[in-house]
Formats: structure tokens, sequence, C-alpha cells
């Protein structure tokens, strides 16, 4: 295999180049409209909609963003996620509140669902408008973009199975959901998501278990550059979440720096090379 050059809006399932363009699609979502627009075109989509809501304190973020993108045969919504230090105080809060999950099924963290509540009307609505030849969907995003990502794919299969994802691929998500909602997810979306972690990226580690918990399938990429696939979590991360503190998010840290959405495409070009 060799690192795509092109997008190929036919791509079906799981493959490395397809987790590439997504990757890299996860990384459009963090750039100006203008950017993300340019980058479609050249990707062969020609229909671009911008999703994004202000907030106002305390809500630990500024903002959610999110872009669509629609061509002749594939359609794909990029969340944005956040920068460590930002997403800190959620992860490693053990007093947030839960939020009940999508169709009352199970709960999600409170962050990552008031984050999303503020954009996936409109995203709904533009799957609706935009999918008019029957394109394949697809969910994408790094950090808290993962969560998005994978929050929207599990609304839509409870809630409005006709705009089911045929894909959702996340890169450094960090855990989002309870066990039972985890489970109607694996069970509705069996074989569509695909969770890539990265080394020793310190955030999908977190927010702690037993309250939250992971979706299938994962990919974790180690320092060589293989990846190994798997179900659950990757081994001994569990283990390594208790304690974790303000120290480990340091940027200096290697924890950190694996979850950087650029070394997470360096890390996919060393596999496909």
């Amino acid at each position: 295999m060799a690192v795509p050059t092109t997008f190929d809006q036919r791509a079906t399932g799981f493959s490395l180049p397809l987790a590439y363009n997504l990757a890299k699609a996860a990384e459009l979502a963090y750039q100006d409209e203008a950017t993300i627009e340019a980058r479609a075109r050249d990707w062969g989509f020609d229909t671009v909609r911008h999703h994004q809501t202000r907030f106002t304190p305390p809500f630990p973020l500024q903002d959610t963003q999110a872009y669509t993108m629609a061509g002749e045969h594939m359609i794909v919504t990029g969340f944005r996620g956040t920068e460590p230090a930002r997403i800190r105080d959620w992860l490693t809060d053990g007093t947030t509140p839960p939020w009940p999950g999508p169709a009352r099924t199970g709960y999600v963290h409170y962050g990552f669902a008031e984050a999303l509540e503020s954009v996936f009307p409109e995203v709904a609505k533009t799957l609706a408008d935009l999918r008019t030849n029957g394109q394949s969907v697809w969910f994408t995003g790094h950090s808290l973009g993962g969560a998005l990502a994978m929050l929207t794919a599990a609304r839509l299969s409870l809630e409005d199975p006709r705009l089911q994802a045929d894909g959702v691929y996340t890169f450094g998500q960090p855990r989002t959901c309870d066990r039972l909602l985890a489970a109607a997810y694996d069970k509705g979306l069996q074989g569509r998501t695909h969770r890539f972690v990265h080394d020793n990226d310190i955030v999908p580690q977190l927010p702690p278990e037993p309250a939250f918990t992971h979706v299938e399938t994962l990919h974790h990429i180690d320092s060589a550059g293989r990846v190994r696939e798997k179900a659950g979590l990757v081994a001994g991360l569990a283990d390594r979440a208790k304690g974790l503190g303000a120290a480990a998010f340091s940027p200096d840290g290697e924890g950190v720096r694996d979850h950087l959405m650029r070394n997470y495409l360096a890390a996919l070009e060393k596999a496909l090379d």
C-alpha cells in the first residue's frame, strides 16, 4: 500500500487508505471555512456546509465546529477536536453528571452530549438535504471530534436509521458513553466503527472507567507504525488511567505528543509505507 493521493469516494468498509483520507478530513476540521471548502473541492466534494455554535462560560469549550462535504458518491462530516489542556478538566472530573443517551439508551458524558446537541439538528438536516443520490455517509473526528462523530452515528442509528452511517473513523477519541449504550452502538453499527489510538496517547484513557467505556473496533498504532487490530481496550491502558492529573497533560509529555493529529497522520503514513 501507498499513501493515497486522491480521495476515493467509492471506498467501503475498512482499509488503511480510507483511514488516512478520513484522518485528513478530521484534520481539516481544524481549519477555517475557506480552507475547508478549497480542500473539499480538491477532493471532489462539490458541496460544503459548516456547523458552528458558540458557548458562554463556564462551559469548557468556546464553540463546537464541524463541516459536511458532499460528492457524487460520498458524504463526510468532520468534527473538530480540542487541545488536550482545554479538554483536560472534563476528562479528569469524576463528578461530571451523565446525560441520557440517544433514544434513552444508557448514558453519555455530559460535556460531549451538550457539545453535540448544539449542532446535531443542523448536521442531521444537512445530511437529509444532501443525500440525494444514495451516497454513503461517513463521520470522522479527532479527540473531542471523535466523541462527537461517534455520538452522531449513535443518535442516527437509534433515532433516524434512514441516515445510518456507513462508517465512523475516529482518532484519539476519549471514552464517551456507558456500557449499555456501547453495547447498543456496537450491535447497530457492527463492523462500521474504527477507533484509532496512536501509541501512548493519553486521551483515550479518559474519562475513567467504570462510568465510561469505549465502542469497538480498536486499531492501535505502535511506535514502529504497526497497526494492531483488536476489539476492546488497548492492553494495559485502563490501569494507566488511574491517578492521571494535570501533569499527564504536559505539552512535552509523550501522552500529549502521541495525541496530536499530525502525529496520527505521520503514523498512518508510516503504516501505509
